[in-house]
């Protein structure tokens, strides 16, 4: 059996273009280029019946590191906390008050992307101190 190299992570959403255009903010991700045959991603939008129009929309890594992002609309709003969420990388090898002011200078830049500050949860002697927030649809994650 072969081991699987690459997998995606599929947000469920009402926007998928602004929470998709919101994530390539938080993790320098990119809108990769439209299909063959289309200048734009909205001519090809355009191309699809009207009921798929906006229905989905993808970002991904510049490097090719780090998975595709994709979004997909569905009918049913957000109503509980997510099982699953993104640990958005920002502390690595700090501790103290120099990881809290990563978080916090991080914190203020997402925050004026659109994202929600939910809490801080400090260090206890096990983990160390992360960010909750909310991305523009009200999706959890964290700065870690």
């Amino acid at each position: 059996m072969a081991s699987i190299k690459q997998f995606q992570v599929t947000f469920d959403c009402a926007e998928p273009e602004r929470v998709a255009r919101f994530w390539c903010e938080v993790l320098g991700y990119v809108v990769p280029p439209p299909p063959e045959g289309f200048a734009t991603w909205g001519d090809f939008d355009q191309s699809l019946p009207s009921e798929r129009q906006g229905s989905a929309f993808a970002c991904v890594d510049p490097s090719g590191v780090g998975p595709r992002l994709f979004f997909q609309r569905v009918p049913e709003g957000k109503a509980l906390k997510n099982r699953l969420h993104l640990d958005v990388r920002v502390g690595t090898g700090l501790a103290g008050e120099e990881r809290l002011a990563a978080l916090e200078a991080e914190c203020a830049r997402l925050l004026a992307l659109g994202a929600v500050r939910v809490r801080l949860l400090t260090a206890d002697g096990y983990n160390e101190s992360c960010l909750v927030m909310q991305d523009v649809e009200g999706n959890e994650f964290c700065l870690d």
